[in-house]
This record gives C-alpha cells, sequence and structure tokens, in this order.
C-alpha cells in the first residue's frame, strides 16, 4: 500500500496531482477481453482482409494436434486450459508464428496483456509481414495497447494491420 503525505505533497502541487492519479490508475485492473470482442477486432477484419497474399507455415502434426485442442478449449471458454496446451505446441514448435498469435489472443482474453502483446510480437517477428497473421498479429498489439491505457501505441498498431493486406493490382 502506497502512503501519501498529503500536507507536504501539497507544496509540490502539479506533481502531487500526478502521483495521485497515478497511483489511482494502478489499482484498476482492465478486464480480459471477451470472446465476441476478440472475434470482431482481431480475427473478423483480418479474415475480411485476407483477398491478398498468404504466407503459410510447415506444420508438425502433434502442435496442430493440440492447437486445434486449444481452439476447442478457447471456444468453452476454458481460456486456461487453452493456454497449457498452446504451451505445449509452443515446446514443439517455438517460432511457429500462428501459434504465438493464438497465445497472444488467449493471453488477451485471460487478461494478460503484456504476455499477449509479447506473443503478438514474438508472431510478428519470425511469421509473415503480409496477409491475414500479419494483421492478427497488430490488431492483437492494438488491443493489448489499449486494455494497458497505452492509446498511441494502440492507434499506431491499428494503422499496421492496414498495411498488412497486400493485393493484386487490378488487371493482372
Amino acid at each position: 500500500m502506497i502512503v501519501i503525505d498529503l500536507k507536504r505533497c501539497a507544496a509540490k502541487g502539479l506533481f502531487c496531482l500526478l502521483l495521485v492519479t497515478l497511483v489511482g490508475c494502478a489499482g484498476r485492473s482492465a478486464t480480459p477481453v471477451q470472446e465476441q470482442e476478440m472475434e470482431q477486432r482481431v480475427r473478423a477484419p483480418a479474415r475480411e482482409d485476407s483477398a491478398g497474399i498468404q504466407v503459410y507455415p510447415l506444420k508438425n502434426p502433434a502442435a496442430l494436434e493440440l492447437a486445434a485442442q486449444a481452439a476447442d478449449a478457447e471456444q468453452q471458454g476454458q481460456h486456461d486450459q487453452a493456454a497449457v496446451l498452446l504451451e505445449r505446441a509452443l515446446r514443439i514448435q517455438p517460432r511457429d508464428p500462428e501459434l504465438l498469435q493464438q497465445m497472444a489472443e488467449v493471453q488477451l482474453q485471460r487478461g494478460q496483456f503484456q504476455q499477449a502483446l509479447a506473443f503478438a510480437t514474438r508472431s510478428h517477428d519470425v511469421g509473415p509481414r503480409v496477409g491475414e497473421l500479419c494483421a492478427r498479429n497488430w490488431r492483437t498489439m492494438g488491443l493489448a495497447h489499449e486494455r494497458l491505457g497505452q492509446a498511441s501505441a494502440s492507434r499506431k498498431a491499428e494503422d499496421r494491420a492496414e498495411r498488412c493486406m497486400v493485393v493484386r493490382p487490378q488487371g493482372l
């Protein structure tokens, strides 16, 4: 618990106001992202814009099965179980951008926004720079930044998501 001496702090004026504001914000916890919001803000826009170039990595069958089980657990609202299954899949394929992104989305739903940001960033670092996965990476980063109270970073990430979709020029 943080104790603030208001008499001493009053002499400092603006600094005191800023300190009290920050302490008040630190106590708030952002709510986890619900499945419907995840679908509307991350997955659906990326799918809708996916007419462009797509890049898909080779999959290990065991990791693929674990990812499918994790998706089922996520659909049933069992986000902790989904995270456990994805951790196992990532032990098999630690640099799989789709697994990393799936874990980022599960972390958003668990309210683990820093973790979601880290997984989405790793996915983007090892994944394609174009297509649906790229857009999901940036939309996830934007949503995580938003929930962390980083509005500017959130807007920048949302803008970057739009640049992931590369479509074939007309007439080709």
